[in-house]
């Protein structure tokens, strides 16, 4: 795997915290468990055991998930940049022309976004259609209900 998904600074390092916590602190938990309970005999009726054997998978699927993330991450400091137009890890203002009311968001990689972060994927509608774009800009976005017409009002990198 190369390394093409972009992803900030902010949200690797969130991720590596993850990855950290579940490898050395839920994985042994989990052995602990897995091993006490298979010491309670009978596994075939023991709830505790196949409840932690359920969680285990749970989390080395994750595990496995995040280590895929990390392989393939291509880490962006946003304060490092300096464009006139967005770009990714940019912050954006925009302003919805019909609603006269601002916008203000962060272009991110798809594992670190989260609307009520005010943190939106590169890949989104919203991400894909600012990118390029500078101060004045006028975007058109394609929504469920009908376009929504922003103003890029400003942009920068924090």
């Amino acid at each position: 795997m190369s390394n093409d998904t972009p992803i900030t600074k902010e949200g690797f390092d969130k991720v590596q915290a993850e990855l950290d916590h579940l490898i050395k602190v839920e994985r042994e938990e989990l052995k602990v468990v897995i091993s006490e309970a298979r010491d309670l005999g009978d596994l075939k009726e023991n709830a505790e055991y196949h409840s932690a054997k359920e969680k285990q998978s749970v989390v080395e699927g994750r595990i496995m998930q995040l280590q895929g993330v990390i392989a393939s991450a291509q880490v962006i400091d946003p304060k490092t940049l300096s464009t006139d137009k967005i770009v990714f890890g940019a912050t954006v203002t925009l302003l919805d022309t019909d609603k006269d009311e601002t916008l203000v968001f962060k272009i991110v990689g798809e594992i670190e976004s989260n609307m009520k972060e005010g943190k939106i994927s590169y890949k989104s509608p919203l991400g894909k259609s600012v990118i390029g774009k500078e101060e004045g800009d006028t975007v058109t976005v394609r929504a469920p209900k009908g376009d929504i017409e922003y103003e890029v009002e400003s942009f920068e990198y924090i």
